[in-house]
């Protein structure tokens, strides 16, 4: 089926400022697209459903466009029900779901917002809509909740990337948000530095002053890369088969005991090995629904993460702890700064921009922020930014089975490694390119609108039709 579709405008408050913990939120896999936007999306409805002046008997969720062609395989439906029933990514034990999934199931009843408890059928109440798209985004999904006086009331989301949802009708996010720095552009950024004196870096934490202090900035970071580290040791230590029908089997644990010695270092021959283990160990997490960090999204989550471990196991291994916490800080704000571009002037949802917008964007903020740790300048950091998303350009997203496995695990190895390349080809020139970022950036933008829907996470396309399932 070839759907292609004209969306009308969508106010996503382009124009206003973009902090840290918007590109970086620690969550549940498989998808921060399909699943933490949609539980989301359900914890804020609840809440408003709840707070109607007469009383929910029922409620219902429609999927419509790539959430319901993929919705099953990303476990939409599972994240709708568990946000309708109160809970949220962030606070939710991903080992905790299946016994909470499990009790409303077997009873028929969810509490709506963890507060009343309302009749709930699963196979009735979560509707998928696959030939239907919503004309604004490919991602939404409509609530509707039916009321004790035989009305209903109902809103209507979009899960926009990485997390990020938007109610239909709602104003978009306040913009008087006034940062120190303001920039909308690659250039912009650059100007800004010459101006200021200042690294990528150092103006996105300035920024953050806009909504806390300096010191929690960088204690946010600290949890980040904190949560990053912890992912990646989770997945070496697990093995199995992921879940989903695909019987994709866990490779980390058996590669690491591969290497050589099991010492990342050893054998120079190997490095790009731990690299692609890195990340193998962080998708193969998210894959199982386990805890991520979107960065920017966690189908892409594995990159960022593969790359500050090359930083931090492979560059400056026998620094103080204080020099490589410094360095880890200086990578993700530098990485941060490039994802908001990207968010800004583009998009990062792989529904509108294909893989590009996910995997690419990961690898283009990886290498700008790798260049940045490793003595970079900030036109060369911009630089190993704009090489890291031009050779992505193009790239499709064609989940086979909607599922966040294949191609999408090893994907990420191959933009941690396309990101530490772009980083060193950066360092070697004086920051001079005839690309910019910007242009890059509107390249993979105008990219995304040409491409056909089908390849665009629906699994309509690509490699999920010309690979027979087993």
């Amino acid at each position: 089926m070839h759907v292609d579709i004209a969306p009308a405008p969508l106010d996503r408050g382009a124009a206003r400022p973009i902090s840290v913990a918007e590109l970086f939120t620690i969550g549940i896999g498989p998808s921060s697209s399909h699943t933490v936007g949609p539980m989301r999306a359900a914890f804020d409805f609840a809440q408003r459903a709840v707070a109607q002046t007469q009383a929910v008997t029922g409620v219902r969720c429609d999927l419509y466009g790539s959430l319901a062609l993929t919705g099953r395989g990303h476990a939409t439906d599972t994240a709708a029900i568990l946000g309708l029933a109160g809970w949220e990514p962030e606070r939710l034990d991903p080992d905790a779901a299946p016994e909470l999934l499990a009790g409303i199931r077997d009873t028929s009843k969810l509490a709506l917002a963890g507060k009343r408890m309302i009749p709930f059928a699963e196979a009735a109440d979560i509707v998928f809509h696959p030939r239907d798209f919503l004309p604004e985004h490919p991602n939404g999904l409509t609530f509707t909740a039916r009321l004790a006086d035989g009305t209903g009331y109902a809103e209507t989301y979009f899960s926009i990337g990485g997390g990020a949802i938007l109610r239909k009708g709602a104003p978009a996010m306040a913009q008087n948000v006034a940062v120190r720095h303001p920039f909308t552009s690659g250039a912009e950024l650059l100007a800004l530095g010459d101006i200021t004196g200042l690294t990528i870096a150092e103006i996105v934490r300035a920024n953050e002053e806009a909504w806390r202090e300096p010191e929690e900035a960088d204690a946010f970071l600290d949890a980040v890369r904190d949560a990053m580290s912890d992912c990646i040791d989770r997945g070496i230590a697990q093995d199995g088969v992921l879940p989903g029908g695909l019987r994709v089997r866990r490779r980390a644990r058996a590669l690491e005991q591969a290497l050589t010695g099991n010492t990342p270092g050893r054998n120079p021959a190997e490095v790009f090995e731990w690299v692609s283990l890195w990340a193998l160990a962080v998708n193969e997490e998210n894959a199982a629904g386990g805890r991520v960090v979107t960065a920017p999204t966690n189908g892409a989550a594995g990159v960022l993460p593969a790359v500050l471990r090359f930083y931090e196991t492979l560059v400056v291994p026998t620094k103080p702890p204080a020099v490589r916490q410094a360095g880890a800080r200086r990578f993700l704000y530098t990485a941060a700064a490039i994802g908001m571009l990207y968010k800004k002037r583009a998009s990062i949802s792989a529904a509108e921009m294909g893989c590009q917008g996910e995997v690419g964007v990961a690898c283009s903020m990886a290498a700008g922020a790798l260049a940045a740790v490793l003595g970079g300048s900030n036109r060369q950091v911009e630089n190993a930014a704009e090489i890291g998303m031009e050779h992505n350009l193009g790239l499709t997203c064609d989940p086979i089975g909607g599922l966040v496995q294949i191609p999408c695990i090893e994907r990420n190895t191959m933009g941690a490694v396309k990101a530490i390349n772009a980083a060193y080809l950066a360092l070697r020139g004086d920051g001079s390119h005839v690309v910019s970022l910007d242009a890059v950036i509107e390249t993979m933008r105008q990219t995304g609108e040409d491409m056909r829907t089908q390849y665009k996470e629906t699994s309509l396309g690509g490699l999920a039709v010309n690979v027979v399932e087993c």
